[in-house]
């Protein structure tokens, strides 16, 4: 239907119609079904609870234990290319679920930890999970957009964390003295959210948020299943239009060397 309707406003007959069915694993609509599967599971096993953003650490210590003489990480992109990360959502057992303004303060924190009680979660948190910074203090970051930050830092200072604001808490970010790093003085507004227990648990940036709503399981799987990226160019008869989902797939998708590996 919606090829014979494209076929008429555009004024030609519908040529060939090509299927590429959800059977085969990778394809737009094997895709789009994972998607629906997903929702039916949020649908009888209610929301998540937490989502998880986790990065890898190229100085983490088995990844240079595996460098060569004097390498550094940047020659080996096999290994580190483009960070390897993961998206977690994950779904608490009924006795710790976060219902109060004070279970997301256990779980989450967006704030520099005190380094005279806690040094190492503060060396961590310093260097993994500080924003930027952008803004007027680096128009240059890569997260600018329009001159504005497209990730909404620096956040505003806050009290006490506050509940489901489209999705999401506003977390707790008291304001304290800042503190140097690098050449940059940072304070709570630039700490992305974190859980202190995983920071020391696995030295690397894992951002992690408070789920309010569905919206991150539809972000995740958007983001999951969004297919490869496309480039194609193809010479075609006019009067007719053509709908061929297998040469799309074939000829249209663009893989990189490590994601082929």
């Amino acid at each position: 239907d919606a090829l014979e309707c494209r076929a008429h406003n555009e004024n030609i007959r519908t040529g060939k119609l090509i299927i590429l069915p959800s059977s085969f694993q990778g394809s737009p609509p094997h895709m789009q079904q994972n998607y629906q599967d997903a929702m039916t599971m949020v649908r009888k096993f209610g929301k998540p609870d937490l989502f998880l953003t986790f990065t890898c650490n190229p100085s983490w210590s088995e990844i240079l234990n595996s460098m060569e003489g004097v390498q550094r990480p940047e020659d080996r992109p096999d290994i580190i290319r483009g960070l390897p990360h993961a998206h977690i959502l994950l779904t608490l057992d009924s006795e710790s679920k976060i219902r109060t303004k004070d279970d997301i303060d256990k779980f989450v924190s967006a704030e520099l930890p005190d380094p005279c009680t806690d040094l190492r979660l503060f060396q961590i948190v310093t260097k993994c999970m500080i924003h930027g910074p952008c803004g007027t203090i680096n128009i240059n970051s890569p997260c600018m957009r329009d001159g504005q930050c497209c990730k909404s830092f620096p956040k505003q200072f806050k009290d006490d964390t506050e509940e489901n604001v489209n999705g999401y808490p506003i977390y707790r970010r008291r304001a304290t003295e800042p503190v140097q790093v690098g050449k940059y003085s940072i304070d709570n507004r630039w700490v992305v959210p974190y859980n202190p227990w995983l920071l020391k648990k696995f030295n690397a940036h894992i951002n992690v948020e408070v789920c309010a709503s569905v919206k991150s399981v539809k972000y995740l799987y958007k983001y999951v299943y969004k297919g490869h990226d496309a480039a194609s160019v193809k010479i075609q008869k006019e009067g007719a239009l053509d709908h061929d989902e297998i040469l799309s797939f074939v000829e249209g998708r663009y893989v990189s060397a490590p994601e082929a590996m």
